[in-house]
């Protein structure tokens, strides 16, 4: 990713590809900070024609994934999973899309992922995708929750003997 995320980021997903859905949805769940908004571009009355001016069809946003963040940059593709992961509080997974030397794996298999994805959502793959980010989620707050735990110890209402560096 080149440019700066400014928040919100919408993402335009397929709402009617159940492994779409799931993921983002789940993603979604987990945005306390509220810096994720979803939009189905799948829907019948997704009105695309204003994105025109910037080269982007409801056709693209269908073969991958789009997000356009407050500032009116585009994102597509791997760079929206990283973003929106990143945006869901999930920054070790986050880092897993940016990670270099994953980074062209990823960018060749998700091609064949959104081509495929209706197919293998009649795989069961949206509910193991669901779980698993909900597990993570899970054990990321239950890590944060022990780190704010950690950085109280030693501190009552009035003194926090605890070094603050």
């Amino acid at each position: 990713m080149s440019p700066a995320i400014h928040f919100p980021i919408t993402i335009y997903y397929d709402a009617s590809c159940p492994l779409c859905a799931n993921e983002m949805h789940t993603l979604k769940a987990t945005d306390v900070d509220n810096k994720m908004l979803l939009v189905d571009c799948s829907a019948p009355n997704f009105d695309g024609r204003p994105f025109a001016k910037d080269g982007i069809t409801v056709a693209s946003m269908l073969g991958v994934i789009h997000a356009r963040d407050a500032s009116g940059h585009w994102f597509k593709g791997v760079d929206v999973f990283e973003i929106a992961y990143d945006a869901a509080g999930l920054s070790a997974l986050a880092a897993l899309w940016r990670h270099s030397k994953l980074r062209p794996l990823w960018n060749r298999a998700y091609p064949w992922v959104a081509r495929n994805r209706h197919a293998l959502s009649r795989f069961g793959i949206p509910r193991l995708v669901a779980g698993a980010l909900r597990l993570l989620a899970r054990g990321v707050k239950r890590s944060a929750a022990k780190a704010a735990v950690a950085a109280t110890q030693g501190c009552n209402a009035e003194v926090c003997t605890r070094d603050q560096r």
